[in-house]
């Protein structure tokens, strides 16, 4: 468990559900909460939020016993918009609150949306607060005006990206680095790197478990994703195991500082803002 600026917990490991159909959520999420996994990262753009919600009712876990993070979308980010955007939410989802609410991208009018989500917090509909996809510029600018500070900054970060620069910068506001492409969207380069299968070898671990192992020794969230049971067992086999310092030191030597995904400027400055998107009708 990682505790947040905020005082809330998050589990260190999770699951992610992003590109997974709703009718696979479910056998995943059980397989993944009967490995012992905690903590589900879904969006509204994912368009499963309905399938997360149930999993997790039809799990027999108790509610405060799971960590259930979302996303709004940039269409929604104004505040009387946000405002139902949350609503709609927690009604797809059925969980009474949210964990964990973040914006999903740097795009529109983040402020008036943020203002919405520390309403929500103060409603007790959600929990904590944060960004994904923000860089740092834009970071400043969400909390100049912030009354609740982001507690977790959710960005592409792997061996590969290591994010040295945005993790100094978060320290200050004692925002939490949360890795998706955790594995580098699974990189056959990446994973075949011979450092990983000299380390896999030595701890008896794969690649992939080494990558995660890294992930948490260096203080990241990581929210893997999969829907296959062997994958989500092994991805979970991790805390047996601990890499050294001169371990880590190798692997951060293979920053290359660059991600695998960008998204376009134009994407943010057109698209979004001309989007009409009803994910009520498109979820299943």
């Amino acid at each position: 468990m990682i505790t947040l600026n905020n005082e809330a917990q998050i589990p260190q490991l999770g699951i992610g559900v992003y590109q997974v159909r709703s009718a696979d959520c479910g056998p995943a999420l059980a397989c993944a909460f009967d490995v012992g996994y905690r903590s589900v990262d879904t969006a509204n753009a994912y368009l499963n939020e309905r399938a997360v919600g149930a999993a997790i009712r039809d799990s027999g876990l108790s509610r405060e016993d799971i960590f259930v993070t979302s996303k709004l979308w940039p269409p929604d980010f104004r505040y009387d918009k946000a405002v139902v955007a949350i609503d709609r939410t927690l009604a797809r989802l059925g969980t009474g609150y949210v964990d964990l609410l973040l914006l999903h991208q740097q795009y529109g009018d983040y402020r008036g949306a943020w203002k919405a989500m520390e309403e929500a917090v103060a409603d007790g509909k959600v929990r904590t607060l944060g960004v994904s996809n923000f860089n740092q510029r834009r970071f400043t600018d969400l909390v100049s005006g912030a009354k609740i500070l982001p507690a977790v900054a959710q960005v592409e970060c792997h061996p590969y990206f290591q994010q040295r620069e945005l993790k100094e910068f978060l320290a200050p506001f004692a925002t939490v680095l949360e890795a998706w492409y955790p594995l580098g969207h699974a990189d056959r380069g990446l994973l075949a790197e011979p450092l990983f299968a000299r380390l896999g070898e030595k701890h008896g671990k794969s690649p992939v478990q080494v990558i995660l192992r890294w992930h948490l020794q260096s203080g990241n969230i990581a929210i893997p994703r999969s829907t296959n049971p062997e994958h989500i067992r092994s991805n979970f086999d991790i805390f047996d195991f601990a890499l050294t310092s001169e371990e880590m030191a190798s692997i951060a030597e293979l920053d290359r500082n660059r991600p695998f995904f960008r998204m376009p400027d134009w994407v943010g400055r057109i698209i979004f803002p001309a989007a009409r998107i009803n994910f009520d009708k498109r979820q299943r």
